[in-house]
């Protein structure tokens, strides 16, 4: 069978990877000349730890699984099982990792002293109470893992890129493209991410999907090794796992602050290859978005770090603002569409796209019987 997906990002390329997996032929045609959207505007986190029971949290484990095992086939994509510390520095967070520790799952969390904490990331050298920590949480590259993939899809000869090319039509065949070429196809799978316009808005109409902007950062690097991946006790609050009677408590007795709150904020980082950290995130939900990033943020942020850190966060290189695609129904892991017979759209991950795709590829491909 020969499947056409449009879309460079991570979900069409896992998708791409499934559909390989199984003997397909496979063509994926991608507008810009390398994918430039949130697959490469994250962190790069596979995460775990903060996902919903239920579904959501079964589809993060298997992605995680799936993730492990395409590592070990692709070294490039940098996955390493670095796992993550939610550090905790008040009475009212440290109750909050205290519920979520007592209702224990398949997550592997454990609640860290300081001591320990510091004895796991010895780069944590600021005063906190402790941390959260989570062993199933991981890593991957963001900027080099859709290349990486694709150079190894490449070698099965069953599997061709093709950027630069925008998908204008669907016919009963397959796609044509903006250079006037038809390309055929059994099934045609769109993952076009937040690039909702265009082909997608006139065969679908409004989707129950929204867009979410992003700040984020990337700084020199540390000059030591960051083990884990770190979160601050902000991330309770924005995270389906952490929600309970503790984290209620959490922001009656401590709101966040000012800036925080505007920007609906939590202090993720995690070291990249080359020693740098990426660093944010803001989350922004009324469109029209502005162009511009705003700096308060990143001072925040770098306050933040600075705590954690216990000594001043490197120098910042790269600010940058990302938007992703977030179905609006909370129990929905992804929003799936019928186009037309052959045609399937595959959007609305939201913050688990890069943790969940591997997974949400192989329900897709189990899905449609491929």
């Amino acid at each position: 069978m020969r499947i056409l997906i449009v879309g460079g990002g991570v979900l069409g390329t896992l998708h791409a990877w499934q559909a390989v997996e199984r003997g397909h032929d496979v063509l994926q045609l991608e507008r810009e000349p390398e994918a430039r959207g949130a697959s490469v505007r994250n962190f790069g986190l596979v995460w775990v730890s903060g996902r919903a029971a239920g579904p959501e949290l079964a589809t993060a484990v298997r992605a995680r699984q799936l993730w492990e095992q395409i590592g070990k086939r692709v070294p490039a994509l940098g996955f390493r099982p670095n796992g993550s510390l939610t550090v905790v520095r008040t009475d009212a967070e440290l109750a909050v990792a205290h519920e979520v520790v007592a209702a224990a799952d398949e997550r592997g969390f454990k609640l860290l002293d300081a001591h320990e904490t510091r004895k796991l990331n010895p780069a944590l050298r600021g005063d906190f109470a402790g941390a959260l920590w989570c062993e199933r949480d991981a890593a991957v590259e963001p900027r080099t893992a859709q290349p990486a993939l694709r150079e190894v899809l490449a070698t099965t000869g069953r599997y061709r890129w093709l950027p630069g090319r925008e998908v204008r039509n669907l016919t009963a065949t397959g796609v044509v493209d903006d250079h006037g070429e038809r390309h055929e196809g059994d099934v045609v799978l769109v993952c076009t991410g937040a690039w909702l316009g265009g082909l997608v808005r006139e065969i679908a109409g409004e989707i129950p999907v929204r867009r979410v902007r992003l700040q984020m950062a990337q700084t020199e690097p540390l000059g030591e090794p960051l083990p884990t991946s770190v979160a601050d006790g902000d991330s309770f609050r924005y995270y389906p796992a952490y929600r309970g009677a503790a984290l209620d408590a959490l922001n009656e007795s401590q709101p966040q602050s000012e800036i925080a709150a505007q920007n609906a904020m939590q202090l993720l980082m995690v070291q990249r290859k080359d020693g740098s950290l990426t660093i944010g995130d803001t989350h922004e939900y009324t469109q029209p978005f502005p162009f511009d990033v705003n700096e308060d943020p990143y001072e925040h942020l770098k306050k933040v770090a600075t705590a954690l850190l216990g000594r001043p966060l490197p120098r910042i290189r790269r600010r940058w603002a990302g938007v992703y695609a977030q179905a609006t129904d909370p129990a929905a892991i992804v929003h799936r569409e019928r186009l037309s017979d052959n045609a399937f759209l595959i959007t609305g991950p939201g913050g688990r796209g890069m943790t969940c795709s591997p997974a949400i590829a192989e329900d897709t491909v189990k899905e449609l019987g491929l």
